[in-house]
C-alpha cells in the first residue's frame, strides 16, 4: 500500500485541478481503488469509503466514493474529478470520521447535514450531487483532502473528540493531554 500518512507535507497542498483524462488519470484511479481494498483487507472493523489523491501522493483533484458503503464485499468506487462544494446547508452533526491518512485516530467532527456537489465523472459528464448524512459526511472529508485540509483540523484543541479503535472494534475516548495534544505527526506546528 502506497498510503501517505501524517505529518507528510504532501497532505497540507491544494491540489491541481483535473483538465484532460488521459491514461494517467485512468491509472491513479485503478492505483486509488486498489489502495482502498488494501488498506481494508487489514483492518477487520473497517470499511474504506472513500480516498483523495493526494493520499497516494498524487496533486489532483481526484476522489473515489463506494457506491455502497454498507456493504464491504461490494468493491465499486465512483470516481469524481474536480469536485467542488457548491453549498451546504442543514444542522451541523457531529459524527465519528476517520482517514486512512490518520492511521488510528477517529474524531468527532461537525459537518453540514447537507451538500451539494459539482463533479465530472471519467467520462468528462458534469454531475451535481445531492448529499446528505454519511455521503455528504463523506464527499465534504475528501474535498477538504483536496484543498489540505484532515479531519483533524476541524477538531484540533477538543479534548473529548478523539478516539481510538480498542480491539473489539469499539471506538473509546482516548486522552487529549497524553495521546493527541503534542503528538507532531498530527500536529507538526505546535510548540
Amino acid at each position: 500500500m502506497n498510503i501517505v500518512t501524517t505529518p507528510d507535507p504532501r497532505l497540507r497542498v491544494k491540489c491541481k485541478k483535473v483538465n484532460r483524462v488521459d491514461d494517467e488519470i485512468h491509472e491513479i484511479v485503478k492505483n486509488m481503488v486498489q489502495n482502498c481494498l488494501d488498506w481494508e483487507k487489514e483492518h477487520k472493523f473497517e470499511i474504506s469509503a472513500a480516498l483523495a489523491a493526494p493520499q497516494l501522493g498524487y496533486d489532483r483533484r481526484i476522489i473515489v466514493v463506494r457506491d455502497d458503503m454498507d456493504n464491504k464485499e461490494n468493491a465499486n468506487f465512483v470516481p469524481l474529478l474536480n469536485p467542488e462544494v457548491i453549498k451546504t446547508e442543514g444542522k451541523t452533526l457531529y459524527d465519528f470520521e476517520g482517514c486512512l491518512s490518520v492511521p488510528s485516530v477517529y474524531g468527532k467532527v461537525p459537518r453540514p447535514a447537507k451538500a451539494r456537489i459539482k463533479a465530472q465523472t471519467i467520462d468528462g459528464q458534469e454531475v451535481r450531487i445531492k448529499a446528505d448524512g454519511f455521503l455528504a459526511r463523506t464527499l465534504l472529508h475528501e474535498i477538504d483532502h483536496l484543498n489540505g485540509i484532515l479531519f483533524i483540523d476541524h477538531i484540533k484543541g477538543q479534548k473529548d473528540a478523539f478516539y481510538r479503535l480498542d480491539n473489539k472494534g469499539d471506538l473509546v475516548p482516548v486522552d487529549y493531554e497524553k495521546e493527541i495534544a503534542h503528538n507532531k505527526d498530527l500536529f507538526p506546528d505546535e510548540d
